[in-house]
């Protein structure tokens, strides 16, 4: 059996969840099966990777004589590259779509292969409107690719029961073929560590309990929110924002201005990280930080609240999506509830107590040592008890085998 994968990110270039799943769980079916990657680069490349049951490859667009307006650049971008992926010969007995980047690689491969297809959920456009801050009218192609993608696929993969529940109320899909896989982690990587290495070069005291965030700067993650939370925080501890990456020049303006806010009203330090730090940096963050916030307003499944508790991180998380099921309220961190506006659902109905929910919980983790090292342990036996890659990769290929078998 030979599983194709077609994906955005692949190492080494990876920003989201989505890549982190792909990264992980290709190289654990690898043990099991053939598997290819197709990804973006610069450039087409192969790439090594140590299982030798495992290749990518890399191809690049050139986008410099596109006269398309700037926002629909990348959505012109995506079609060529899923055409270049099947113009090449695909010789897998299954492909597996990761992103609504990759659905149209994913259609013609079905039909012009004869090959089942697979789709894993990551998240799903109708619950992102503000991409079309970043696509203009792409947003309505990516919504349509990404609908006709998922009713026609053999298996839709939900990372979460809140996203199959999601897949079911949007779109036209039997429910027999609505599958739930877990994202993973991987237990040896995601651990506690001693180093401080990235506390020195970053400017955070390891003397001072800091608040951790890590994600993208992105409507989706909700870090505008935390960072205007910030002035309702208790004195004596610092916060760390890990944000890089983004999404508009607006956001990244609506960034800037929030957290210089922030700087003035907060008693201790704020120190903001500008870019998409290595993985070493990334364990070093978690494993130092005193609490971890994830404030995301939609999330399917949350893979850094995962990454922060098998760090042995208590965790303060918005009460949304796939966090629901990852975040054990009360006993891995606390969960905050989110109220959003029923005709535009990602937004909270009052943002301002969104802030001071989610600044009520840090406050009361940041003051109870104890709390914070109960959490934490309990987050760690939570990671290694339900989320192994392992296991992921054993569901996965059990799908893939149904599926070859039925077509």
């Amino acid at each position: 059996m030979k599983a194709l994968f077609l994906t955005n990110e692949y190492p080494p270039t990876i920003y989201g969840g989505a890549g982190v799943h792909v990264d992980y769980l290709s190289r654990e079916l690898a043990k099991l099966m053939q598997v290819e990657a197709r990804c973006y680069g610069k450039e087409m490349r192969e790439q090594r990777i140590d299982a030798p049951s495992l290749k990518a490859t890399g191809f690049g667009v050139d986008t410099s004589s596109y006269t398309a307006p700037k926002l629909l650049h990348s959505v012109f971008n995506a079609v060529q590259h899923c055409v270049d992926w099947s113009t090449t010969n695909i010789d897998a007995d299954i492909v597996h779509c990761h992103t609504w980047y990759t659905h149209f690689g994913g259609i013609l491969a079905k039909l012009n292969y004869g090959i089942p297809m697979a789709l894993t959920v990551h998240s799903l456009e109708p619950l992102r409107p503000w991409k079309r801050e970043q696509l203009g009218g792409g947003y309505d192609f990516s919504c349509w690719v990404e609908k006709t993608a998922i009713e026609m696929a053999d298996a839709v993969i939900a990372v979460s029961q809140e996203t199959k529940a999601d897949v079911l109320r949007l779109f036209n899909v039997p429910e027999e073929r609505i599958h739930i896989i877990y994202n993973g982690i991987d237990l040896d990587e995601y651990k506690p560590v001693t180093t401080t290495d990235a506390l020195k070069k970053y400017g955070i005291d390891p003397n001072v309990p800091f608040l951790l965030f890590v994600g993208r700067i992105t409507r989706q993650k909700g870090i505008v929110h935390l960072v205007n939370a910030i002035k309702y925080m208790d004195p004596g501890f610092q916060v760390v924002l890990c944000a890089g990456a983004p999404d508009t020049p607006e956001i990244a303006a609506e960034m800037k201005a929030a957290v210089e806010a922030a700087r003035a009203a907060h008693h201790g330090n704020v120190i903001w990280i500008e870019e998409m730090v290595n993985k070493k940096t990334v364990y070093e963050l978690y494993s130092q930080a005193a609490v971890f916030c994830c404030p995301s307003i939609y999330e399917p499944f949350g893979i850094i609240n995962l990454e922060a508790m098998a760090c042995e991180t208590a965790v303060v998380a918005s009460a949304v999506g796939g966090i629901k099921e990852v975040v054990v309220h009360g006993e891995t961190g606390f969960l905050v509830p989110l109220e959003q506006m029923k005709e535009s659902p990602f937004e909270p109905i009052n943002p301002d107590q969104f802030a001071r929910d989610l600044a009520t919980r840090i406050n009361e983790l940041m003051a109870d040592p104890a709390m914070r090292e109960r959490f934490g342990k309990a987050g760690r036996k939570r990671a290694e008890e339900k989320f192994s890659w392992h296991a992921i990769a054993q569901q996965t290929a059990r799908l893939y085998e149904t599926l070859i078998q039925q077509k």
